[in-house]
């Protein structure tokens, strides 16, 4: 039988996804430089590519029958990103035993890597009756068993 301190060491408390894209033309203002907002669609390329990896991607939610919107995000800006540059966005799983979704973003600027932003964001689970979940759904909870979360 397991001891407790044996699950507590095969317990891992976070999921981390890197990813690259490139810094599109659509993005920038007039003086080359990414537009505030657009930090946020970073942050979306990165849930995708998490979700990709581990199997949690937003199909994978609503084939269950599930949603999972967005109820908090911020952004700490620190570094300006230009047009031509790329960007390696670092999306790590904050485990919870709540009934939400967290991720920590991490942006770096790829050429020198230096910390260009980072932020975090919050979902909640969801009928697609719009009921709000607040336990774990069964699939989350399983999902978060076979990923040593629990």
């Amino acid at each position: 039988m397991e001891t407790l301190t044996q699950k507590e060491n095969r317990i891992i408390q976070h999921l981390t996804n890197r990813t690259e894209v490139p810094v599109r033309f659509s993005e920038v203002d007039a003086l080359g430089i990414v537009w505030h907002g657009h930090y946020l669609k970073f942050f979306e390329d990165g849930r995708e590519a998490f979700g990709k990896q581990y199997k949690l991607g937003y199909l994978d939610i609503y084939k269950e029958n599930l949603a999972t919107p967005l109820v908090n995000i911020n952004v700490d800006y620190k570094k300006t990103v230009k047009y031509g540059d790329s960007v390696i966005i670092e999306t790590t799983f904050i485990n919870s035993a709540a009934a939400k979704i967290i991720f920590h973003y991490k942006i770096f600027r790829t050429s020198d890597n230096e910390l260009v932003a980072k932020g975090e964001s919050t979902q909640v689970f969801i009928t697609l009756e719009h009921e709000l979940f607040i336990t774990l759904p069964p699939f989350f909870e399983n999902w978060k068993r076979e990923n040593n979360l629990v």
